[in-house]
């Protein structure tokens, strides 16, 4: 699995992961995002998962410690841009919200971070 990093405004930053995100490539993952979560100024890690055709649970539970440790260091982390099938995995898992995608439902936008699920 290949990863970008680009700084887009202070203190965000997004991640592209190129491949599947599972048990082969969630460990690059993993250090890819330990390297941006260590960073002082960081407020937002937006992971764009355009180029992600597969996710598994071992990715989900991936971006789910991801998220959880961003919000122990006061930042936030939300995914965009999923393709069908990883859309459909964080849908059926209800993790779409925890991760602060909405798929342009009509219930407003969804503020990213821990929160009750309804």
């Amino acid at each position: 699995m290949e990863i970008g990093a680009r700084d887009e405004r202070a203190g965000r930053l997004v991640l592209s992961p190129v491949g599947d995100l599972d048990m082969a490539g969630v460990p690059a993952f993993d250090r890819a995002l330990d390297r941006v979560l260590d960073r002082p100024d960081l407020v937002e890690v937006v992971v764009d998962l355009a180029a992600v055709p597969f996710l598994d649970s071992t990715g989900v539970a991936a971006l789910l410690r991801g998220a959880a440790e961003a919000v122990g260091r006061g930042a936030t982390l939300r995914v965009t841009d999923p393709q069908p099938v990883v859309a459909r995995v964080l849908r059926m898992t209800a993790v779409d919200v925890l991760l602060g995608w909405s798929d342009g439902r009509d219930d407003g936008a969804v503020e990213p971070g821990w929160r009750r699920l309804r």
